[in-house]
């Protein structure tokens, strides 16, 4: 089996609004986010603006995986063939084999060459770890590729860096070992598992929790879609902290042993980086 895996790459999406544009629309989903009573009370009676206070701004990066994985695989099998004759024949000569016919019809074995490809892209959440592919209508918009430097420094401007809940090794190992499948075959003439894309996309968000009589809510912006959401959450607990992308990106060999047990060295080919890059992007 031969196994390209493509570098891993982090993304950083585009803003596509303002600050103050998403403080103005968290602000009018601000009596929502306190659950259907008060949305009620607003009814019969508007809050006043100075019974809400703005207690918390976040500015945030939010992680998701983009994983794309092709497989080919070659292959032979024997077969029987069943097939139908006129009731008046009894055998059937083909080259120099002598088939008797049964029940109207002879069976005849050939050798099947076999060919299986598959691609598919996987989206995960970073968060709750589950395939989402709602997230391909990020893909959509603007991100440009990053290093660890520039999320140390995103991180001095004051923006929450929130790391993903599994790690690149993680969701390359589910990907690939949902990716392979069983095959029906005699003889495995060849194997390919492509990883073409290793991709950590990190999408803008604004969040802001508000106070009302003593209880709280947050309602988060979502700065690409520009999507308005109740009942979200803050992560200040990452507030300041630097992602260490060396220990998020680190697929090698040994996740590859997690998917096939029992793979070494001496049973896998690995090509990992500019070859692999090169072929899936020859511009």
């Amino acid at each position: 089996m031969q196994v390209e895996l493509a570098e891993e790459r982090v993304f950083r999406m585009t803003d596509r609004f303002t600050l103050e544009h998403a403080e103005g629309r968290a602000w009018s989903k601000r009596i929502e986010a306190f659950g259907a009573m008060a949305r009620v009370t607003g009814l019969f009676a508007q809050p006043k603006d100075d019974e809400f206070e703005v207690v918390y701004r976040e500015r945030r990066l939010q992680p998701f995986w983009r994983l794309i994985v092709s497989t080919s695989t070659t292959y032979e099998r024997a077969r029987d063939y069943e097939m139908k004759v006129l009731p008046e024949v009894r055998e059937v000569t083909i080259g120099e084999q002598v088939l008797p016919v049964v029940a109207g019809q002879f069976k005849v074995r050939g050798l099947e060459s076999c060919k299986d490809e598959t691609r598919r892209e996987t989206l995960i959440d970073g968060l709750s770890k589950q395939v989402t592919p709602g997230l391909s209508a990020y893909l959509q918009h603007d991100a440009i590729e990053i290093d660890a430097d520039a999320l140390a420094a995103a991180t001095a401007e004051g923006l929450v860096v929130v790391p993903p809940e599994a790690k690149a090794s993680m969701v390359v190992r589910d990907v690939i070992a949902a990716a392979i499948g069983k095959i029906d075959a005699d003889r495995v003439l060849e194997e390919l598992v492509r990883v073409e894309a290793v991709d950590l996309y990190y999408r803008p968000v604004h969040a802001f929790r508000y106070r009302r009589a003593g209880k709280e809510a947050v309602v988060e912006f979502d700065a690409v879609t520009g999507e308005v959401r109740t009942g979200g959450a803050t992560f200040e607990q990452h507030l300041g902290k630097v992602m260490d992308t060396q220990f998020l990106l680190d697929v090698g060999a040994e996740t590859l042993n997690m998917v096939i047990p029992g793979a070494n060295l001496a049973k896998l080919m690995i090509v990992k980086g500019m070859a692999l890059r090169e072929r899936r992007d020859p511009s």
